[in-house]
């Protein structure tokens, strides 16, 4: 009974949090009802799904493989917090089953000759570059239409995401479905975004979390006395990375030209052509025929379908640069971040770019 009520006075704070935020939006003209009704619901359907992890564990009636990944779960989170510095509170030390492969679908979308994002702003969060939906079939919904109006759309499954400290957030059933370490460098990635979060800066926010979440990998691995993970699928994802950026930069170069939209529609094509020849090349000649980004690449391309590698990876260079400029100490290195955060947008870019011109890419 004293759960029960404990539970209560939860979903009681959570609805005082939620629907204040809810009509502020809506009074806002940010967008529609039925948008924001999804998120809320969303959010509280999520909250009402936590249990705490020690209870999954510690009960023999659950399935044995989701409480082994729990456990490890457990030991990866002290890890983030006594030796990454990143907070130390109840977020992923929850759990919430929620029955499916992905906790919400971002859609993202862009002008036909611009690789600029279509954003989306919010009182919290600031401005990102695409608009989350807990529903597939809503995010489908939304894509189609954003198709209807010229635009080119893309949709991203998430399996984790955070309220930036607002909430305790929980390790969701889809984070599991790729190992205990993919677990763990989810929970450093969202961790993160608590630690520190530039608001309106997309980039910025996702390439500082990315890299903390690569660094923590590299030390969680270390703690366990396993060999670093700098083999093949290492180098391999940095080397594709790389060519979705390189080509992000060209089609930039082209979008700046004045020609005419169907000259520009045929030389947008030309690019991602090359894109794809310069791939089988690679992955011929270097990755002996390894075919991991196969379905990526031969999928259909649009401006939409490489944001998210500009916007999870452009600045985790400069990010790993300045960690070793702080000599490796997590707590001179967010402070760092922080200064950095504090810069305005130009400036702030400007030292971003500079950090990265510093570190050298990996052969």
């Amino acid at each position: 009974m004293i759960r029960q009520r404990s539970r209560h006075r939860l979903l009681d704070r959570v609805f005082r949090i939620l629907f204040p935020a809810l009509v502020l939006l809506l009074l806002n003209g940010c967008s529609s009802v039925s948008y924001y009704s999804q998120l809320a619901s969303g959010q509280l359907r999520l909250l009402q799904a936590r249990e705490p992890i020690d209870r999954v564990i510690a009960d023999p009636a659950r399935d044995p493989t989701l409480r082994a990944h729990l456990a490890q779960a457990r030991k990866a989170r002290a890890f983030a917090s006594a030796h990454l510095h990143l907070p130390d509170n109840k977020s992923y030390r929850l759990y919430a089953d929620i029955d499916r492969p992905f906790v919400v679908w971002n859609v993202f979308a862009t002008q036909e000759f611009s690789l600029a994002p279509q954003n989306h702003c919010f009182p919290i969060a600031g401005c990102v570059a695409y608009r989350g939906y807990y529903s597939q079939s809503a995010a489908r919904g939304e894509a189609a239409l954003q198709r209807l109006r010229g635009m080119d759309v893309s949709i991203g499954g998430v399996e984790a995401y955070s309220t930036l400290g607002w909430f305790n957030d929980p390790i969701l059933s889809s984070m599991l479905h790729w190992g205990d370490e993919r677990l763990a460098t989810l929970i450093f990635h969202e961790l993160a975004h608590q630690r520190f979060y530039v608001k309106d800066d997309t980039e910025f926010n996702e390439s500082f979390a990315t890299f903390v979440e690569q660094q923590g990998t590299r030390q969680w691995r270390a703690h366990r006395g396993l060999a670093p993970d700098n083999g093949n699928k290492v180098r391999q994802r940095d080397q594709f990375i790389q060519l979705i950026l390189d080509t992000r930069q060209r089609l930039e170069t082209l979008y700046a030209q004045p020609l005419p939209a169907d000259q520009m529609r045929q030389r947008k094509a030309a690019e991602f052509e090359r894109l794809r020849a310069d791939y089988a090349q690679m992955r011929d000649t270097q990755w002996a025929g390894d075919k991991r980004y196969d379905a990526w690449v031969y999928a259909p391309l649009n401006n939409a379908r490489l944001l998210p590698f500009g916007l999870y990876d452009q600045w985790v260079p400069a990010f790993a640069a300045l960690f070793e400029r702080e000599n490796g100490d997590w707590v001179a290195f967010y402070a760092a971040v922080e200064n950095l955060g504090r810069l305005p947008v130009d400036e702030r870019k400007a030292a971003l770019k500079a950090l990265s011109a510093s570190k050298p890419l990996p052969p």
